[in-house]
């Protein structure tokens, strides 16, 4: 049994490899676009605000 590739997850995955958002590999207005998208700026937000965090813990 093969599955397809979850977009969302891959979108994760590559946020948490500092993979930028532009490297989206599916076609822009495609579901897949989107889905990847939303996983990636989830993780990437989320980063960014732990981020933003640990500066503040800082000062």
């Amino acid at each position: 049994m093969t599955t397809e590739p979850d977009p969302f997850e891959q979108g994760q995955r590559a946020a948490r490899a500092n993979i930028p958002a532009e490297a989206n590999p599916y076609q822009d207005g495609s579901e897949q676009h989107a889905l990847w998208a939303a996983g990636h700026e989830q993780v990437a937000s989320a980063a960014e605000a732990q981020e933003s965090e640990d500066e503040s813990e800082d000062t």
